[in-house]
């Protein structure tokens, strides 16, 4: 009974052995999902959130560098401010005396991370990698975010544009907000961004953080 109990736990322990280093090659069989809840995982991929957050980070970079470098080039003097306490870059523009360059400064920053995404799905390329998740994610975000909970702000971008265009703010949402939805339709149907927010590990997919 003794023996038969250690080679039953013997069989099992090989069993969960092979269950972490994933299916023998030429098996046939895929890789297995795995989930981390501590920092085992030791696979080149420790880093693969941070990529992500760098892909956000550029993301929101030239989202501000945009506004920035539009309102030089009309020969104003953008400055960074405090609105309810948050940080935010001010035009130095005259909405009411330049309500077209005041568009044009509120436009740039969504305008540019579509365009930054676009550039990214239509020139070829090796795709998928998790800075390039990271910024497609942070132009989809910041769009979905002015479309919705950030649209009626005392500076939002939205809001902006529809107090010195002859748009809506329904119809700029709708323009912007099918923008990015068309930007995600399509990353949904590209198998290079499979599992877009699963890190990819030595023996399968990890879903969530390593600590």
């Amino acid at each position: 009974m003794t023996s038969g109990l250690v080679l039953l736990l013997l069989s099992g322990a090989s069993a969960a052995a092979r269950g972490q280093t994933g299916p023998p090659p030429g098996s046939g069989l895929a890789p297995r999902t795995q989930m981390y809840l501590s920092g085992d995982a030791g696979s080149a991929s420790d880093n693969y959130w941070r990529r992500i957050a760098i892909g956000l980070g550029i993301s929101l970079f030239a989202h501000e560098g945009a506004h920035v470098l539009t309102s030089l080039a009309l020969g104003f003097h953008p400055h960074v401010g405090l609105d309810h306490g948050r940080p935010t870059i001010f035009s130095g523009i005259d909405s009411q005396k330049y309500p077209h360059k005041q568009f044009l400064f509120s436009a740039a920053g969504l305008t540019t991370q579509d365009l930054i995404n676009e550039a990214i799905l239509d020139i070829p390329h090796s795709r998928g990698g998790a800075i390039e998740r990271g910024i497609l994610a942070g132009g989809i975000g910041a769009t979905l975010f002015y479309v919705t909970l950030g649209r009626n702000g005392s500076v939002s971008d939205i809001a902006f544009m529809a107090r010195t265009s002859s748009l809506s703010k329904t119809q700029l949402s709708l323009i912007f907000g099918g923008v990015s939805a068309i930007q995600a339709l399509r990353i949904s149907r590209d198998s290079s961004y499979a599992h877009f927010f699963v890190r990819p590990t030595e023996n399968g997919l990890g879903i969530g953080f390593g600590y």
